[in-house]
């Protein structure tokens, strides 16, 4: 299910996991943040072993890099341009990576510099933290949220009033019910 599609449905961004690593990260256990944070380098940490592992690889641009962590990830995580590209620039101004043009499009490699810091990055990078049992609950997940959508469609346009009343109680207590889920390992 795409980004905007999970936003009509009123998920939030990165939904399964856009919950305590925020949008665009991976949860904690995979490498994400702990909690919401806002701006500052917080934001860029967890990008930057990613992106250094990946230019180890080949030479990428910005959005090049974002659909590879998708695809490596299984749409799991997905970084945002605001969290890539800062960090690019961020790498450059260290002089780990350097910029070139290509057909209007800013290509990034690794320079000697920053070759250190990607062997390390690579030795276990954040895709690979994310094994078959969390990608197979992933996809429960979104099964799940699409059934609830479809049935709620279905009451939407089909119901009474008194169903569509009935099945918004129960969207609410649902939603009590998954957040005192979390509430209870805190």
């Amino acid at each position: 299910m795409g980004e905007a599609r999970r936003r009509g449905f009123g998920f939030p961004p990165g939904f399964p996991f856009g919950g305590p690593g925020g949008p665009g990260f991976p949860p904690p256990e995979f490498g994400g943040r702990p909690g919401p944070r806002r701006g500052g380098r917080g934001a860029r940490q967890n990008v930057r072993p990613a992106i250094l592992a990946l230019l180890l690889e080949r030479p990428m641009h910005g959005y090049e890099m974002i659909q590879e962590l998708d695809s490596r990830t299984g749409g799991i995580w997905r970084p945002s341009p605001g969290s890539v590209y800062p960090t690019l620039q961020l790498l450059e101004d260290e002089g780990l990576i350097e910029v070139t043009a290509e057909g209007g499009r800013k290509s990034y490699r690794l320079t000697e510099d920053g070759r250190p810091e990607a062997e390390t990055a690579a030795q276990n990078p954040p895709w690979a933290q994310i094994g078959a049992d969390t990608m197979s609950q992933v996809q429960d997940f979104r099964d799940a949220a699409v059934g609830i959508m479809g049935a709620l469609k279905q009451v939407g346009f089909n119901g009474t009033p008194e169903q569509r009343q009935k099945a918004l109680e129960v969207l609410n207590e649902t939603r009590r019910k998954l957040y005192a889920i979390l509430a209870e390992s805190e």
